[in-house]
């Protein structure tokens, strides 16, 4: 083996060989003897990761070597040579010490950092990194890109053109997909690829060509042409978006995105995002001249979050469209199309060790349904609330909230509101039992508007609140399906003592009945919102079961709840009419957990014992015994179910059934279907077929959604997904795994949420 290294003037041989060629040469000089030097590589331990280093001495090895120590070394049989993480191997080759160059011809073999390459004939100059290979082929270490080509040319360290060649990470030799272009520039150091002139085949069918395109080397982010998003909708048609990336900088990108849609003309919209160290933010806006309606129309919103000072955050939340039924007609994704409520927050929010202040304000618009049209609920134009815990003072713990808010929702009554909330409690835990005494203290002023004529606009309430819980918790061993479980028994007991006070006389901005579940059951009022507070002398009962293995997974829950009324509260939402809940509520049962490791099942009743039937209940179970296997089938029941979009009661009962599963080596299905029994018809459905290849992946989905009352939206997404390339079609995966709980993507690696069974 022979070193070359260079310094900042000169270069060096190692001493003994460059003696034994000095005696050579002379020899050779007096026409004595060929300059003739054999050299055999040997053994050495593995070298390290190789490092980019242009001072980095340049190793040379072969068979057999000749030349001129201080000009050129011809290189003969088994050549390599390596220069930092440059290596280069061929059947011979010509180092050019002076031009620090090599040329190598036959079954060239090179690597360049992370990328290897082959050809017939190659040339390398060591230190700038620029030469040429023939006929080669190429592999990039980054990503498993490769492909072959007519010729090669180095640039530099980083860049490199390929003329006439091909693209794919596909590791087949005759690959399913790939890039021929005229061009192709590989740019490890910004991780781009850019081909001019090509065409994208799939099974040897061109399916796309640009004169120009770029694609990505690695998982980071880069400036060009996204590849189109093709797709079809019921209201729209069929659809395409060809949408262009601006990488601005490492923090903030901009997306353009031109949208055809057949029926309706072409949507313009654009995206940005930015990401600092203390903000962050995303604004989408889009408009269109609909075809349909002959108007403009539009949507924007905007989230942002920015970190002020250490304690001072603001945030907007901020949406608008140009009509009702915008997002029913252009939603991003079908699952959005139903929101009839579009938020318009901005808060700041100051926030100390003990205590906070926060500032809201707070708008919607309404996106009414005509046929069956709803209350815009209140702004809040501002709402400024300070909350202040402090805990363990004495053994007591502490927390007060005070809230001011203007209400106003047009010619509605509306005002100022304005309450303070003390608390007091004092727990005792201890292993095995608690007790929490607490005691709460309410007072709540309004001051009105839009009152009739002659009725009162000022109105206070002062409400006090005892309340006590406790429980208590015992343990023994037991046995589930053979595993060692310990299993503990939980009763509770939660007492709550508040007076009456009529408040019949004010307004309800933004109070509503409690959902009734083991949650609510042990909270001191019925009523969210402030301004209805229940009266109550009541007591809840409950008791709890829990299997837990010994390294603290919980595998099956058991509970069963109830309250009992010692008198009937009085206070209701809308006028002075007595409650009548009887002496006590209804029954609440509950039964799930990660049975076994492939079955799992999460069930809850309410049950009236006075009406001897289910008021709700929801059975669930999920069956997923391998990954990418994954059944669930739930029936749900809801006598108090409320109509988004008619306002009105409407009994709910449904079965959903909604699963992912393969039905051969490579295809699988995914699929739901959301039955409502009463209306004998598929409420929400979704349909689709994903077929996983070595390097690609194809997804046809269909999707069904209500949009209002009397519409629904069908939506279809088409997807070609090309490993470490990009994704051709609309993207399905979001309706995907909003559909069916557990999904899995085909293109990631097994996995399997229950791998601690």
């Amino acid at each position: 083996m022979i070193r070359f290294s260079k310094s900042l003037s000169e270069r060096t041989v190692n001493w003994r060989l460059a003696r034994l060629l000095s005696s050579a040469m002379v020899a050779s000089a007096s026409g004595l003897l060929p300059l003739t030097v054999h050299a055999q590589m040997t053994a050495s331990k593995p070298a390290a990761a190789p490092v980019d280093d242009k001072d980095a001495p340049v190793n040379v090895s072969a068979e057999q070597m000749t030349g001129r120590p201080d000009r050129q070394v011809n290189l003969d049989r088994d050549v390599e040579v390596v220069k930092g993480s440059t290596t280069i191997k061929a059947d011979k080759a010509e180092y050019r010490i002076i031009q620090d160059e090599v040329e190598a011809t036959g079954h060239v073999w090179m690597q360049r950092l992370h990328d290897q390459y082959t050809g017939d004939h190659a040339q390398m100059n060591m230190e700038s990194g620029a030469g040429f290979v023939t006929n080669p082929t190429y592999l990039i270490g980054k990503n498993g890109g490769r492909g072959k080509a007519e010729r090669i040319d180095f640039l530099s360290n980083e860049q490199a053109e390929v003329t006439q060649g091909t693209y794919s990470t596909c590791e087949a030799t005759d690959p399913d997909w790939y890039l021929r272009a005229n061009t192709l520039d590989l740019d490890s150091g910004r991780e781009v690829g850019t081909m001019h002139g090509g065409l994208l085949y799939f099974k040897d069918v061109p399916i796309l060509g640009s004169p120009w395109m770029s694609f990505p080397l690695s998982g980071e982010r880069k400036s060009g042409v996204l590849p189109p998003t093709i797709g079809a909708t019921s209201t729209g048609g069929a659809e395409i978006a060809v949408p262009y990336y601006f990488n601005l900088a490492p923090n903030y990108d901009l997306t353009l995105i031109p949208k055809y849609i057949v029926r309706r003309g072409l949507q313009l919209g654009a995206e940005t995002r930015y990401l600092g160290d203390t903000y962050s933010g995303t604004t989408y806006v889009e408009g269109i001249q609909d075809r349909v309606t002959g108007t403009g129309r539009y949507s924007l919103s905007s989230t942002h979050s920015q970190a002020l000072m250490p304690n001072l955050r603001l945030a907007w939340n901020l949406n608008k469209a140009s009509d009702n039924d915008y997002p029913s007609d252009f939603a991003h994704s079908i699952t959005a199309s139903t929101q009839r409520l579009l938020p318009r927050d901005v808060s700041l929010t100051y926030a100390s060790t003990y205590w906070s202040l926060y500032g809201h304000v707070s708008k919607y618009q309404l996106l009414q349904d005509v046929n069956n049209p709803i209350t815009k609920p209140y702004d809040r134009i501002p709402q400024i609330v300070f909350s202040g815990n402090r805990y363990d003072v004495g053994g007591f713990d502490f927390a007060t909230t005070a809230d001011f808010t203007r209400f106003s929702s047009g010619d509605l009554i509306g005002g100022d509101r304005a309450f303070i909330t003390q608390t007091v409690s004092y727990p005792f835990v201890r292993p095995g039992y608690f007790i929490t005494p607490k005691v709460i203290l309410d007072a709540t002023s309004y001051r009105l508007n839009n009152v009739s004529p002659g009725q009162p606009t000022s109105f206070n309430r002062t409400v006090p609140t005892v309340s006590l819980d406790s429980g208590m918790v015992f343990e023994r061993e037991s046995m589930l399906l053979g595993r060692a479980m310990t299993q503990t028994l939980e009763p509770r007991l939660f007492y709550v003592r508040t007076p009456y006070r009529d408040q019949s006389q004010l307004p309800n901005f933004d109070s509503g009945l409690a959902d009734f579940n083991f949650a609510q059951i042990f909270n001191e009022n019925r009523f969210v919102g402030h301004d209805r507070i229940s009266d109550a002398n009541q007591i809840t009962a409950a008791v709890t079961s829990r299997l837990i293995e010994e390294n603290g997974l919980e595998r099956l829950r058991m509970a069963v709840g109830q309250r009992y009324y010692f008198a009937d509260p009085k206070v209701n939402l809308s006028g002075t009419t007595t409650t009548t809940l009887g002496s006590k509520s209804d029954l609440l049962l509950a039964l799930g957990g990660q049975i076994s490791k492939e079955f799992s099942t999460d069930n809850t009743v309410q049950y009236s014992e006075t009406l001897r039937q289910m008021v709700r209940s929801t059975f669930g179970v999920r069956w997923q015994p391998a990954p990418k296997r994954v059944l669930n089938l739930q029936y749900r029941l809801d006598r108090t179910y409320v109509n988004p979009y008619t306002g009105l009661l409407d009994p709910l009962k449904q079965v959903d059934v909604s699963g992912q599963w393969p039905v051969s080596q490579r295809w699988y299905a995914v699929g739901r279907i959301n039955y409502s029994i009463p209306d004998k018809t598929v409420a929400e459905g979704l349909l689709g077929m994903e077929y996983k290849a070595d390097c690609w992946v194809f997804r046809v989905v269909a999707q069904r959604i209500p949009t209002s009352s009397t519409k629904a939206s069908t939506g279809f997404f088409i997807q070609l997904e090309l490993n470490g390339f990009s994704k051709i079609g609309s993207n399905p995966l979001d309706a995907i795994k909003s559909s069916v709980p557990g999904y899995q993507n085909v293109n990631l690696p097994d996995s399997t949420s229950n791998d601690n069974f």
